[in-house]
């Protein structure tokens, strides 16, 4: 069996003149380079994420399905370990259940509903956001999803996203991806010099508040499971874990 790096981002396994495997990296915004390899067979696997991970050097990293104990074995055997667990919740919509009520906001806050908030603003606090992670817990805490995006783009779409406001300012936002089977609370986020003030719940309230008048019953969300903050938001709000997934890292 003869394992090639065909392009930059993909490798490919023959045995003689058949395709018996195949291993492609993706790289996220903030860097990290995210591993996936399709193989049936346990060798195939274990030459293409050994060879794949060598080639690409540095800390790379792959999202499995926790139940999944033999695809987690076989990334172990290619020296992989579990950097982070991230659990997946279905929440409600409706505020008779969620207890939380859309129309209740802090005092001065106004929520700008998805699609009303000012690009440029927008980008600014999405930065700001950034910036703060970067700085103080990392990267590594949030979502492993892998979205490829141009250089330097870090909002994709601006009508996803509603905005916490006080006198014109930019505070916060929720991020939903109207996913038609079950749409996403992407993410909840607000400047940290305005924390505490019960925003995040705000924000919170509006997205589920606004999924339940456009007919969803409930929506799903992924949280760290090592940021307690975040799992008191969901978990007031009646979530219930429906699953998980493990982020494996080969340093």
């Amino acid at each position: 069996m003869a394992v090639t790096r065909i392009e930059e981002n993909h490798w490919q396994a023959t045995q003689g003149d058949t395709v018996v495997g195949g291993a492609d990296v993706s790289r996220r915004p903030d860097g990290r380079l995210f591993l996936s390899v399709d193989a049936w067979h346990a060798a195939v696997f274990d030459r293409l994420a050994a060879t794949a991970a060598a080639d690409l050097g540095g800390p790379v990293h792959t999202v499995v399905d926790e139940t999944d104990d033999e695809l987690v074995a076989a990334w172990q055997r290619a020296g992989f370990t579990v950097g982070r667990r991230e659990g997946e919740y279905v929440l409600p919509t409706d505020p008779a259940v969620t207890g939380l009520d859309p129309d209740l906001l802090p005092p001065g806050i106004e929520i700008l509903p998805a699609g009303q908030a000012q690009e440029g603003p927008l980008r600014a606090l999405d930065r700001v956001v950034r910036d703060e992670i970067s700085a103080t817990v990392g990267w590594h805490v949030m979502p492993a999803e892998v979205v490829p995006l141009p250089d330097g783009v870090t909002v994709l779409d601006p009508t996803r996203y509603a905005v916490a406001t006080r006198a014109g300012e930019y505070l916060g936002f929720v991020r939903v991806a109207p996913v038609p089977r079950r749409p996403r609370i992407g993410l909840v986020a607000v400047r940290a010099d305005q924390r505490g003030q019960g925003l995040g719940r705000a924000l919170l309230a509006h997205a589920l508040g606004a999924l339940h008048r456009a007919g969803s019953a409930s929506a799903w969300a992924e949280v760290h499971e090592a940021n307690p903050a975040a799992l008191a938001l969901v978990e007031r709000a009646g979530a219930r874990r429906a699953g998980g997934n493990l982020e494996l890292v080969r340093p």
